[in-house]
């Protein structure tokens, strides 16, 4: 615990803008005390969480690295909850990208970030992938423990909110799709260089993000934890990568029963 609550005082004091000196007057301390804190050699008073939590806005579950479990964290957690599978079982036509980029000729581990009800991070386990994956929603996850088990196939599937998970074990494949919009604008460097740092050389991030254009409009869903990205924007954070593929594409959507469009950049890239 001491190592996560650490962590978060660093990563959300630095999300404020707060110097340590900054935070340290805010709750009265010496800055050497928050220091220590996020050096891992001492805890924060335990009276003190509710005035951090205050200072940082982030909640003292959060602080101490758990997901909250008794309230609704996506728009589409309801949607999951159903027999039927919202989005399909059907592999997302991306996956087959994984496929010709990275054949599972060897052991291969993939993650699959923001799985949902599971059916890409299925897909991946049935052609030989060794798969994990992780998603915000409880309802996401026993659907896709659900799925694998009627397909036969392991995926290793855990609960976290992605903006707080961060790896600490090497992959070979990272793939994300319609999921790194929920990441606020303020973690995103720390966050996609945290997924590259552990990432295996030659490995690959086969990613997609939703952009704004000014000539679709705004999606029906209204989704108050999630930030649009802008073009190029995703590019940017692989400028040390190899670039094999990063369209733009525009396609129709029918998610909501309300016909709209999006925008979305795609990118396929390579550590080398």
């Amino acid at each position: 615990m001491k190592d996560k609550l650490a962590k978060n005082i660093n990563r959300y004091r630095k999300a404020r803008g707060l110097t340590q000196e900054g935070l340290a007057q805010l709750l009265g301390v010496t800055y050497q005390a928050v220091s220590k804190w996020e050096n891992e050699q001492a805890f924060p008073d335990i009276t003190l969480l509710p005035e951090i939590s205050k200072a940082l806005e982030v909640s003292i579950d959060k602080l101490l690295g758990y997901v909250s479990y008794d309230k609704q964290v996506t728009i589409y957690e309801k949607e999951y909850t159903t027999p039927d599978y919202y989005w399909g079982i059907k592999p997302n036509s991306d996956c087959y990208k994984v496929l010709e980029f990275m054949p599972p000729t060897s052991h291969l581990k993939l993650l699959d970030i923001g799985c949902g009800e599971g059916k890409d991070a299925v897909f991946f386990a049935r052609n030989g992938y060794d798969v994990t994956a992780f998603d915000i929603s409880d309802a996401g996850i026993e659907k896709t423990k659900k799925l694998a088990d009627l397909v036969g196939v392991n995926v290793k599937v855990f609960k976290a909110d992605i903006l707080d998970f961060r790896l600490s074990t090497q992959y070979d494949i990272l793939f994300s799709s319609g999921v790194l919009h929920y990441i606020n604008p303020n973690y995103r460097k720390e966050i996609i260089d945290n997924y590259k740092k552990y990432t295996n050389n030659g490995g690959m991030h086969f990613f997609n993000v939703f952009v704004q254009k000014p000539f679709i409009a705004p999606p029906p869903e209204k989704e108050p934890n999630a930030f649009i990205w802008r073009s190029g924007e995703l590019l940017s954070h692989y400028h040390d990568w190899l670039i094999e593929s990063s369209p733009e594409v525009i396609f129709d959507c029918h998610s909501s029963g309300i016909p709209h469009q999006h925008a979305m950049s795609k990118i396929i890239t390579k550590k080398v």
